[in-house]
């Protein structure tokens, strides 16, 4: 399944069984929704339910009485449907920025899978409208800030909520800020007079979370790509070896993405000339950061692919309260409470920030004159240029505060709603917080991959420093061999020679210094990219 395929037939949703590929997507943009008709039929059946226990006057949480600590209150007839609209108005009570528009939609597709389930009593015609909003580009606008991941996303999904009833904010596909009410009119829609505990189904739920956590993971996997192709290059610029990548090692240990992760790099350096040319070059062995590539990189990869699991199931999960089930039971649970998204979120910053930790290393190896063989800071006339001195710097300082960033949300809990709500999940922030830590870590592989790049193009060039080589006593203009170790002008493999020139289609080599921030801004956007090669995209858990 690709964008192309997707975008010119409607994505067919069937609640329990939408896939991290189709979601991906729908992040992207472009993708146009449908509900499996089958679905339709659980909608009916839960909703006929709800109304048998209104007409038989039954007291049920969610349907005639208060909510939270309010549970004991019993709620009149004449008063139920002033109970869902009020529950909606007092619980918009966001704040910060908007959610991104991928996120958004995401909530959006998320909401009406988990409605569809069946478990909700809710009527058909407002997952009807949740999808009819998304294929419109009517986006709700969703504070980001507000959420404490139980009972549900309250908050965030009332400003969702607030849209339905003809409240709220949406943004339209051109960028305008409109009212709910004139979204609904776009989509030939009147604000809806919410039925018994159709209000509370649309609150409760971990679809904020789970949307924030998924755009996490998206982003980790693409930033995961980029590490592993700045670390290829970077392999190659300092003329490291390949025979920590062999087979053989990681089978022995027999951890999956270290053997995944191990044969990947493999194939982007398959073919290359550079490596056979430096087989006897004296060197014993390379530093960690890049000699363990595969032993940190392929547990950041299993890190990924055990969360992708989480939010794939969570995805299209029931998480409303109380749910509804086919043979008239109504009960009352916890699914709201989003722990498994808060950990998930929590798994993925851990793998993000070393993603980032260990490309900086990379960088600063690169920068070293005594390991890497290349003229200090990669630059010629080394003193009045600076080179990659300061990027470095910046790579360290993203480094460092993903660290903080990283620290646990899920360890975390502060009672709400007079203490009947007393542990709480986190995993709104938890997954919040991993945009900026995506973010982050692609400025740093971005720089490590320019780093790269400029030391490849060093040592092919006729300035750079033999191994061994006192460079501090090279005059700037000094003639000396091609690629400084055995090799000359030899080629890296045919992948990797693409992705130099992909490089420098975006930045160029730094012969003297100049204005950097553009470079970076360039490489980060390189490094946030999702068309990779084949050998990177095919071990990530979210492609098809």
């Amino acid at each position: 399944m690709d964008n192309a395929s997707l975008s010119t037939a409607p994505l067919l949703l069937t609640p329990g069984g939408v896939e991290l590929a189709a979601l991906r997507c729908v992040h992207a943009g472009g993708v146009q929704l449908a509900l499996d008709p089958a679905a339709r039929a659980g909608l009916l059946a839960a909703q006929a339910t709800v109304r048998k226990i209104v007409e038989a006057g039954e007291v049920v949480y969610g349907i005639n009485t208060g909510f939270g600590k309010l549970a004991q209150t019993i709620i009149p007839h004449e008063r139920l449907a002033e109970l869902q609209r009020n529950l909606v108005l007092s619980h918009s009570a966001g704040t910060g920025a908007p959610l991104p528009a991928g996120v958004v939609r995401l909530v959006l597709v998320t909401k009406a899978v988990s409605l569809a389930r069946g478990h909700s009593g809710i009527a058909p015609e407002i997952v009807d409208a949740l999808i009819a909003l998304h294929n419109a580009g009517l986006l709700p606008r969703i504070p980001s800030k507000g959420s404490v991941g139980a009972s549900g996303d309250l908050a965030p999904l009332a400003h969702l909520a607030c849209v339905l009833i003809g409240k709220g904010e949406v943004t339209t596909p051109e960028g305008a800020v409109i009212s709910g009410a004139e979204a609904l009119a776009r989509i030939g829609l009147d604000p809806f007079v919410l039925g018994p505990k159709e209000g509370l189904a649309l609150l409760n739920g971990t679809q904020v979370s789970t949307a924030l956590a998924l755009a996490g993971l998206f982003g980790a996997e693409d930033v995961f790509a980029a590490g592993l192709m700045a670390g290829a290059l970077s392999l190659e610029a300092i003329q490291g070896s390949i025979k920590p990548f062999d087979a053989r090692i990681h089978a022995a240990r027999g951890q999956p993405g270290q053997i995944a992760v191990a044969a990947a790099v493999r194939t982007l350096l398959e073919g290359s000339e550079i490596i056979p040319s430096h087989a006897d070059c004296g060197r014993v062995q390379d530093p960690y950061s890049v000699r363990c590539v595969p032993q940190v990189m392929g547990a950041c990869l299993d890190n990924l692919a055990h969360a992708a699991r989480v939010l794939r199931i969570e995805a299209n999960a029931a998480s409303d309260n109380p749910l509804v089930f086919d043979n008239g039971d109504v009960i009352s649970g916890g699914n709201f409470h989003a722990e498994p998204v808060a950990f998930a979120a929590d798994i993925i910053a851990l793998a993000v920030a070393e993603i980032g930790a260990i490309s900086e290393r990379r960088m600063a190896l690169l920068l070293d004159s005594g390991l890497s063989g290349l003229p200090p800071f990669l630059v010629r006339d080394g003193g009045v240029n600076s080179g990659f001195m300061i990027a470095q710097v910046t790579a360290a300082s993203l480094a460092s505060e993903n660290k903080s960033l990283a620290h646990p949300a899920s360890v975390d809990s502060l009672p709400t709603s007079a203490n009947q709500e007393d542990h709480v999940s986190m995993a709104t922030f938890a997954a919040r917080r991993l945009a900026e830590m995506v973010e982050n870590t692609a400025v740093v592989v971005g720089i490590e991959a320019m780093a790269a790049a400029q030391g490849i193009e060093l040592k092919r060039g006729s300035k750079a420093p033999t191994l061994g080589t006192d460079v501090s006593s090279l005059p700037p203009d000094g003639a000396q061999p091609a690629l400084g170790r055995p090799g000359g002008g030899l080629k890296s493999s045919a992948l990797l020679e693409a992705e130099f020139a992909a490089i420098r289609q975006r930045v160029a080599f730094i012969d003297q210094d100049h204005f950097m921030a553009p470079d970076i801004e360039a490489m980060r956007q390189w490094a946030r990219r999702s068309d990779w090669p084949a050998a990177l995209l095919d071990i990530l858990p979210s492609r098809p």
